[in-house]
């Protein structure tokens, strides 16, 4: 007897955790459209503006700039792949699970690996990276994470790319949960090569990593003496595609760059500026309301603190599963757990994209204080509603 399923019918969630977020009925709307074949040029006229409008995102004018198939992590692994032979030398900073996949992956590309770590929760000293030059030599890259999404930590990046300048070596970085969220600037700051995801503060379904490549960087992949050791993520190919020739490399995600461009496009419509101050604002008053109501920030320094991305220490007594349980079947809420040494100990609450709203910011605030009642706990939530109020009657 043939089986039958039901019409797919997925149950509304509130996305405030670490990615995916939520997304616009815009970009769905967008998604939906009819497909072009991936060399019509009605397509590419719609890929081009797709990357005019992440040179806007990324404060860029790298011709390089395009969504690579995959999510971040396909990112990254570009990246990396593209830029590592076997036998150069990376210093990798590391402050949690994103560093270190970074590590990780360098050492598959056959590269010596520096690392310079931080505890998590901190930045990375800069003083450690020019140690580390000095202890090594023929340094090919330093790469770090702007926004550590296992910590919720902000890398300062200025001081890190003057230190990478001063040794002719080429800065990469990890923006996923940055990007389109706090000010990053790749020109003006000197990065080499960065990659982000959709998922997070661009607000868009996950599959694509935006990268971006500056001449240094193509420099260093034109002039490799090996083969990419990828032949999806092999850019030397690939920008054939996204460039004048249009050569066949891969079927590009025709929907999916769709649902991207009408992303940015709101991205650019908002302004960046206004955007950065919508993701500060939402993310100081829930961080206000979770200190009022007894709650402590996994980053203490307000300056190294992601908008995008809260990660809340968990109380004693607090039992980590049970609130997450009791937000996603009474409130169809959904934070992340802890990564690596936070498993367990710390929430990742993403405010970011189309999450990033006053009215999540007070929702989630009174259905966290209802799920710590349930456990028997003290919650202020009167208190933390009132200082989050605050924040927003200040701006």
């Amino acid at each position: 007897m043939k089986k039958e399923y039901k019409q797919l019918a997925p149950d509304y969630r509130l996305l405030l955790g670490p990615g995916p977020v939520e997304v616009s009925p815009r970009v769905l709307n967008a998604m939906s459209k009819p497909l072009y074949g991936h060399l019509d040029h009605k397509f590419l006229d719609i890929a081009n503006e797709t990357m005019e409008l992440l040179r806007y995102a990324f404060q860029t004018e790298n011709r390089m700039t395009l969504p690579m198939s995959g999510t971040g992590s396909a990112g990254m692994e570009t990246v990396m792949v593209n830029l590592l032979e076997p036998g150069d030398s990376a210093i990798v900073c590391v402050s949690g699970v994103f560093g270190q996949r970074l590590r990780d992956m360098a050492g598959r590309c056959g590269a010596k690996v520096i690392s310079v770590e931080a505890p998590w929760g901190e930045i990375i000293d800069p003083e450690k990276v020019r140690e580390a030059f000095k202890n090594n030599s023929n340094i090919k890259l330093v790469a770090i994470v702007h926004a550590e999404t296992s910590t919720g930590v902000k890398q300062p990046l200025e001081e890190i790319s003057r230190i990478a300048k001063e040794n002719d070596a080429l800065l990469v970085v990890d923006a996923v949960t940055s990007l389109g969220g706090t000010d990053l600037k790749i020109d003006e700051w000197g990065i080499d090569a960065c990659y982000s995801g959709t998922q997070k503060a661009l607000s868009c379904p996950p599959g694509l990593s935006p990268v971006t490549f500056g001449k240094k960087a193509i420099d260093a992949l034109n002039n490799r003496k090996t083969k990419v050791n990828s032949w999806y993520l092999d850019l030397s190919m690939i920008q054939n595609y996204w460039g004048q020739e249009r050569t066949y490399h891969h079927t590009a995600p025709i929907n999916m760059i769709y649902g991207l461009r009408e992303a940015l496009l709101m991205v650019y419509e908002e302004g960046l500026e206004e955007r950065f101050k919508r993701h500060q604002l939402n993310s100081d008053a829930f961080v206000a309301g979770a200190e009022a109501m007894g709650l402590k920030m996994i980053v203490k320094n307000k300056e190294h603190r992601l908008p995008t991305l809260n990660a809340v220490s968990i109380p004693e007594g607090v039992e980590d599963a049970a609130v997450r349980k009791y937000l996603l079947e009474k409130y169809g809420i959904e934070i992340g757990g802890g990564l690596g040494d936070f498993k367990g100990k710390a929430w990742r609450i993403g405010l970011m994209g189309e999450s990033s709203s006053r009215n999540n910011v007070i929702l989630l605030l009174g259905a966290m204080g209802d799920a710590f009642m349930a456990q028997g706990h003290k919650a202020d939530v009167g208190d933390a509603i009132t200082a989050a109020l605050n924040v927003y009657q200040k701006c």
